[in-house]
């Protein structure tokens, strides 16, 4: 195992972060993305590059009272007790005058957790902080101040609603996504993690969280030699000290109330479901249908828990949506490792593991249609991949009633310049691409064709891939007879490794 552990990956988002601090004007700039994504982390890295001073407070879970307390730790903690005089930090008035004082000195200002400001017993502070954004920005010191966020929609509320104190204060904004494909591939081979269906493991379990990889790290268990499944989910999950054990809970879950907790099960065990499967499910585990729709609307839009996906080429208001969970580790928690955690519990730990491994195992398919999605677009931003897109990649499958059932295509990427379509198969083993299934893939692009929607693309050149994590030479050859072109995650990470210039 790699002995230290390496910032990896975030040059766009470090260099437009650096151009913000020296560009010789305050600012006023937010960072969102889920938890455990790496805003802190950015953040500091990029400061310290930039070489400037930097004061960095986060929020509590709390009450007025909890948040006064968090900025005199602070102040007393970086060092600013030359500007501010913690002693007299007494309210949130206080608190965001201080935020100023500090900014007004030429620092970088960090508040963390900033969402917490949207609930009422602290939403004072907005107006507070307003004042001294506004004199700052008249004044047009040095330094700036940078709010961090995990809940976009909470976030979204407090800067950019149009009633909020802070509307129209933003000088700057950046959304920080997952790490991309050539970022994990740099970090999985920094570590000696060559083979790609650990690759595909991993990302099952963590898709782009740098957090849970440096977790992994720190126990030993980010490797690619045999036994890594047992390992990781061993160390990681499943005893008394693994760090993960109750990550779902803290950060995911405790704060929803009511049966959220139920939808996000029944998603989670039959991803990807229509809404009447999902009704029919939610109806027989909780009694009562009615409050579906509700559920749904806060767990899609605030939270981004649930995304309800649509077929390529489908209208905003078809009805043959699909709902799955947007996030991997919940979604790998939900389906595997909370009841593997529960099992731990009561019965030996290997029992657990076994368990958790043969859910994940099922769970590793519909990973790894969403893991090709989404190399495909990072391949073709890059210029390198076997298309280049004009349209979001995405499946395509029938409505319920259409009288199609049978139509089911993993992958379709189209490239309406070039007048191009890719229809791609996907498997978790390169041997299940076998002579059968390949036909039927070919039968369900040309019932597609058939169709008066799919009638539009006939006349495109068509090119036919069958995916998987590894390809044999027996297998390739297989494939290639049936006339689909095969491609694994070597030639992926061949293709999104060289990057395009920033």
């Amino acid at each position: 195992m790699k002995t230290t552990w390496s910032f990896y990956g975030r040059a766009r988002e470090r260099a437009d972060i650096l151009r913000l601090i020296h560009r010789g004007h305050w600012f006023f700039c937010s960072i969102t993305g889920r938890r455990r994504i790496g805003k802190t982390t950015l953040i500091r890295n990029a400061v310290k590059e930039a070489g400037v001073r930097a004061f960095y407070v986060q929020m509590p879970d709390s009450d007025a009272f909890g948040v006064v307390n968090a900025m005199r730790d602070a102040v007393e903690d970086h060092e600013m007790t030359d500007i501010v005089n913690p002693e007299k930090i007494l309210s949130l008035a206080d608190v965001a005058q201080a935020v100023g004082a500090i900014c007004r000195s030429g620092c970088i200002v960090v508040i963390d957790e900033f969402q917490y400001f949207h609930r009422k017993a602290l939403y004072e502070f907005t107006s507070y902080l307003q004042n001294d954004v506004d004199r700052l920005r008249e004044i047009d010191v040095g330094g700036g101040l940078f709010v961090l966020g995990s809940i976009h929609t909470e976030m979204t509320a407090i800067l950019e609603d149009q009633s909020s104190p802070l509307f129209n204060r933003l000088t700057d904004r950046l959304q920080l996504g997952h790490w991309d494909f050539a970022t994990l591939v740099e970090m999985f081979r920094a570590h000696g993690i060559e083979d790609p269906r650990a690759w595909l493991f991993f990302w099952t379990l963590f898709e782009g969280v740098p957090k849970f990889y440096h977790d992994a790290w720190q126990q030993d268990a980010l490797t690619g030699d045999d036994g890594h499944r047992r390992v990781a989910l061993t160390r990681l999950f499943l005893e008394g000290l693994s760090p993960l054990r109750d990550e779902a809970e803290n950060w995911f879950l405790r704060e929803l109330r009511g049966r959220y907790d139920s939808v996000l099960k029944v998603v989670a065990a039959r991803q990807p479901c229509s809404h009447a499967e999902l009704r029919d499910a939610f109806k027989a585990e909780a009694g009562d249908e009615k409050q579906l729709g509700g559920y749904l609307k806060i767990l899609i839009e605030r939270y981004s828990m649930i995304e309800m996906r649509k077929p390529i080429f489908s209208a905003d208001r078809q009805r043959n949506a699909r709902y799955v969970i947007t996030d991997n580790f919940l979604s790998a928690w939900l389906v595997a490792l909370g009841r593997a955690a529960d099992l731990a519990r009561i019965q030996p730990v290997e029992r657990a593991v076994v368990r958790a491994d043969e859910r994940l195992t099922n769970l590793e398919g519909f990973a790894f249609e969403k893991m090709i999605r989404e190399v495909l677009r990072q391949a073709s931003a890059n210029g390198k991949g076997p298309i280049s897109l004009t349209m979001m990649v995405e499946g395509w499958w029938d409505k319920p009633d259409s009288g199609l059932s049978n139509i089911e295509i993993d992958v379709i990427g189209v490239d309406t310049d070039a007048e191009r379509i890719l229809f791609g198969s996907c498997k978790r083993s390169a041997d299940k691409h076998t002579g059968a299934s390949l036909a039927k893939s070919r039968a369900h692009i040309e019932s597609f064709l058939s169709t008066k929607l799919g009638a539009n693309y006939r006349r495109y050149e068509q090119i036919h891939y069958a995916f998987a994590p590894v390809i044999g030479v027996d297998r390739r050859h297989e494939i290639t007879t049936h006339g689909f072109v095969p491609m694994d995650l070597l030639e992926f990470a061949q293709a999104v490794m060289t990057r395009k210039n920033l």
